[in-house]
């Protein structure tokens, strides 16, 4: 399957050609596959807001020229920019984020002023615009040092870094806006999303893509602590179905709430590293470095709640979703 044919399916009942998308962040890695979605099931407009430090516009040179994409170069943590954005749409994905946990830990403060005061800007714009729906991206992070296994939305612990305060303080938010203003507020809580147009480069990259990086170009991959802890990864194309899902649900119950999003099974680095060497074919074992602060050891989520309310139902199990992956960054090394 061609990585460009992952969104063959509709998730939407309804036709979305009357709809107009904001999606802030949307030249970054999940974003620009919402856009793609939106755009090949034929929704009214896209508009993005992003201030291409973690996005990229060759994510978006697809649609440049697409009557009914508009790329807005702005920045979250600016009222004004956010205003901009929000002016005229219907709905709003709000992708835009300072990710990573070892940065958050480094720089709280950037940490802070994107996740948390920029968030909050944008909820502000979108509730002076009459923007009522809002999907937010939040993070399995908020689960901190819970050991339950699998993970249940409504058992969070003690947050481990500055990256999963700023998501939960996004959480909270998200109930007082519901509370006060009226607005339908749905939270995601993304399991280590990886997939095409994810980015392998900077010191802040994900393991899928470093370890791609790595194996497509003969060097050593590195596994910070034994690499037994675990992970519930989970493919791009999932957390879009979540994204639509949650954008279009007439379901009153799945307002308010946040949900994980992920595909329930779990899986070590080791046997991850290992399994992406097998595709590639390389013999080549990583390096072990010291565990990194704020990791999570084990994660792995019940999704039984976003399949009961946003009548999610995740295609893309690890099998395939990395053999696309892979096929992906074959690709696109050999045309860099």
């Amino acid at each position: 399957m061609k990585p460009d044919s992952i969104f063959s399916k509709a998730y939407n009942p309804k036709p979305l050609g009357n709809s107009s998308v904001l999606v802030t962040g949307g030249a970054g890695f999940i974003g620009s596959n919402i856009v793609t979605y939106l755009l090949e099931h034929g929704v009214g407009k896209v508009r993005v807001l992003d201030n291409l430090s973690n996005g990229f516009r060759r994510n978006l040179d697809p649609f440049m020229d697409h009557p009914a994409f508009e790329f807005m170069e702005g920045d979250i943590t600016n009222p004004d920019d956010c205003a901009r954005a929000c002016a005229g749409m219907d709905v709003l994905t709000h992708q835009a984020a300072l990710g990573s946990v070892p940065r958050s830990i480094k720089n709280p403060v950037a940490t802070s002023d994107a996740n948390t005061t920029g968030y909050l800007n944008v909820l502000i714009a979108a509730r002076d615009a009459g923007i009522k729906r809002i999907v937010y991206a939040s993070s399995s992070s908020v689960y901190g040092d819970n050991t339950d296994s699998p993970k249940v939305e409504e058992r969070t612990g003690n947050p481990l870094s500055p990256y999963a305060v700023s998501k939960i303080t996004n959480e909270l938010y998200a109930s007082v806006f519901a509370m006060h203003y009226q607005m339908e507020l749905i939270g995601l809580r993304y399991f280590n999303v990886y997939g095409p147009n994810q980015d392998p480069n900077g010191p802040y990259a994900a393991a899928i893509p470093l370890f791609m990086n790595a194996l497509m170009f003969g060097k050593q991959a590195i596994i910070y602590g034994d690499g037994e802890q675990t992970r519930d990864f989970t493919f791009v194309e999932n957390a879009v179905q979540a994204n639509i899902l949650a954008l279009f649900t007439e379901n009153k119950e799945a307002l308010n709430k946040v949900y994980n999003v992920a595909v329930g099974e779990s899986i070590s680095v080791n046997k991850l590293y290992e399994t992406l060497a097998g595709s590639t074919g390389s013999s080549l074992q990583p390096v072990y470095y010291p565990e990194r602060k704020g990791d999570i050891r084990n994660s792995l989520a019940d999704i039984s709640k976003a399949k009961k309310l946003l009548g999610y139902d995740p295609r893309y199990f690890l099998k395939d979703g990395l053999q696309i992956t892979v096929d992906w960054f074959r690709n696109a090394f050999t045309h860099a």
